[in-house]
């Protein structure tokens, strides 16, 4: 490739609305450019990368035995609807209308639209295992899209979804699949690990998480020292700790004028943050039971959002606002505790109508209130919480005394560095990570709703069940920058980098030798299968090697009359600090 004749438009200046160095670089590099909010065009450099990410990922999944197609961007309100989804899913459903008015929606996945496929094309046991994937655009309507491509409306996907005859089945091609994203995220060249997850909004019985380890990372995961144990946060299990201690204090009424916050009220009384309680308030607006939540952390902990929806009854539950605190408490938020506590509340301004056959009655909504407690709040003693009164606290409570044993004691934190590994092996260390891939086993949950079956031994029809494997194929470009960079820009692992050898000629345009020496050494390497840039743009030394530092090429050849006179190249790895002196010859052997 002569760079003359390519579209190459890097700048100096770093971009004021780019936060994150992939985002930058990717800028400054001209990989992409905006046209709107998270909606980026993808320029020729650009494109090559991705077309370098994306070939990796279809040899691997081939070589796994799926089947590529293609299906429709443009899905049906009513296969949504079938599922549920249609409102489930929330904003980030861009719906659509056509001359019509019939409702579309821009597919943000394809879990729908694969099992209308396979319900219609899948009859008989004898058809299965298969796993068909794709590579395609998809578009999500995010809140605040940031960071690029990182968290962009419109991305480029590789989604797989398998079929099978029974779990058993499932667990081997969702192995089969773990093992693939292995192998595409090590020939990428990425600094990875694979965490147990959470399965979201897709849902499932089991998932794994592929996070590029990088400092920038959105999602905290939590890895062992001592084994291969490796989950999200949100899914990272938070051992109980050992035997509760005997109560030793006096509970006390002790004066706390402004301290609202854990860390304010253990300064004030000299006390390690550890022995305080956080109490968090929230509400379950369930017509058949609702709750209001009293949930107990440590003061040094946080709680794990994710983990309190997978306690029983409070699968949305919402934040309790100030204003029901107050009523219902006759508090201040910052006060509230579990002492004392009434087992039911009225909700103030609402109330439930009730219909029979010869009037209707309207009553006040009451909530029964629940104590959810953190596994490490219960092996608490000699404790500090809120005293449910402005400006006032109690020290020295201790369960089975001043509060009753509590009746739902569950993991409902976040891990910390240094808590045990679940596994039993070493303890626990934080990192940051970049979600690139992510695989599920489904189970029944989408073929159920669809009626996806197919006819089994005995000529009895039975639902299928279902994996979903899914990789962010334009994230891995922005994670990749964000793990591999320097001062002068990207450094691409050799696999996805635009070109692998990029030769500057010095003063080609005045020297004849130094033009055919470049032209040769060019189609030398051309010869040998070697993707290779010369750089005829006639620029000055200086910017031509700012540039290829930019975009990140990983080998830099210079030619020069001083290195043709002593028949050497001057060649420097990039990342390298200094060049050495080949001739031609050794400078083939580097490619060998």
């Amino acid at each position: 490739m002569r760079l003359s004749r390519f579209h190459l438009a890097t700048v100096k200046e770093v971009p004021a609305d780019a936060e994150i160095v992939s985002h930058q670089l990717m800028l400054r590099a001209g990989m992409i450019r905006k046209l709107a909010a998270g909606i980026y065009t993808w320029s020729p450099l650009g494109l090559r990368v991705l077309q370098r990410v994306e070939a990796v990922v279809r040899e691997e999944m081939n070589r796994a035995g799926a089947l590529e197609l293609l299906m429709p961007s443009i899905q049906p309100r009513e296969l949504w609807e079938e599922t549920g989804r249609w409102e489930k899913f929330g904003g980030q459903l861009l719906k659509i209308r056509d001359r019509k008015e019939a409702e579309y929606c821009y597919g943000p996945t394809h879990e729908e639209v694969i099992t209308d496929f396979a319900r219609q094309e899948l009859k008989s046991y004898k058809q299965l295992p298969v796993n068909f994937y794709q590579i395609q655009t998809k578009f999500r309507d995010e809140i605040r899209p940031r960071f690029g491509v990182m968290r962009a409306r419109e991305f480029l996907m590789k989604d797989a979804y398998s079929f099978h005859a029974s779990q058993e089945c499932l667990a081997r091609e969702y192995r089969n699949m773990y093992d693939a994203y292995a192998r595409i995220f090590t020939r990428l060249g990425l600094h990875f690990r694979a965490v147990d997850a959470d399965t979201g909004a897709i849902g499932g019985s089991a998932s794994h998480e592929f996070q590029v380890l990088a400092d920038s990372g959105e999602d905290a995961i939590a890895f062992s020292d001592g084994s291969d144990y490796a989950a999200n946060i949100e899914k990272a299990e938070a051992l109980p700790p050992g035997h509760r201690p005997a109560a030793t204090e006096v509970m006390a009424k002790v004066e706390t004028p402004w301290q609202r916050t854990c860390e304010e009220v253990a300064k004030l009384l000299g006390i390690p943050l550890e022995r305080t309680v956080k109490t968090v308030a929230l509400c379950v607006d369930n017509e058949s039971d609702p709750q209001f939540v009293v949930a107990l952390v440590r003061g040094d902990h946080t709680v794990n959002e994710v983990k309190l929806t997978k306690v029983p009854g409070m699968a949305e539950y919402r934040l309790a606002d100030e204003s029901e605190i107050r009523a219902l408490f006759q508090t201040e938020p910052g006060f509230l505790g579990p002492v004392g506590l009434p087992s039911e509340v009225k909700t103030p301004g609402k109330t439930l109508t009730v219909i029979d056959a010869s009037n209707s009655i309207t009553l006040p909504i009451s909530r029964r209130v629940r104590v959810v407690a953190d596994r490490s709040v219960a092996a608490m003693a000699n404790f500090v919480v809120g005293a449910n009164e402005k400006g006032f606290h109690l020290t020295g409570v201790n369960w089975g005394r001043e509060l009753p044993e509590p009746e739902c004691v569950v993991d409902i934190r976040n891990v910390v560095a240094g808590d045990r590994s679940p596994d039993g092996k070493g303890t626990l260390a934080l990192a940051r990570g970049i979600e690139v891939g992510h695989v599920f086993q489904l189970g029944t949950k989408y073929a159920e709703a669809l009626g996806a079956t197919v006819l089994d031994e005995t000529g009895k029809a039975r639902v299928m069940h279902m994996g979903c494997y899914g990789i962010g194929v334009s994230r891995i470009v922005a994670a990749a920058i964000e793990q591999n960079h320097d001062e002068a820009g990207i450094v691409w692992p050799a696999p996805m980098a635009p070109w692998q050898v990029v030769i500057c000629p010095i003063n080609m345009a005045a020297s004849e030798s130094v033009r055919a020496e470049a032209e040769a050494l060019h189609d030398a390497l051309v010869a040998r299968g070697i993707d290779v840039a010369l750089d005829d743009r006639g620029l000055r030394p200086g910017p031509m090697f700012a540039d290829a530092e930019l975009i990140g090429i990983p080998h830099r050849v210079v030619i020069g009359e001083r290195g043709l006179a002593s028949g050497t190249y001057e060649y420097r790895r990039r990342g390298e600090t200094e060049s050495r002196s080949l001739t031609r010859s050794e400078l083939l052997a580097v490619f060998d």
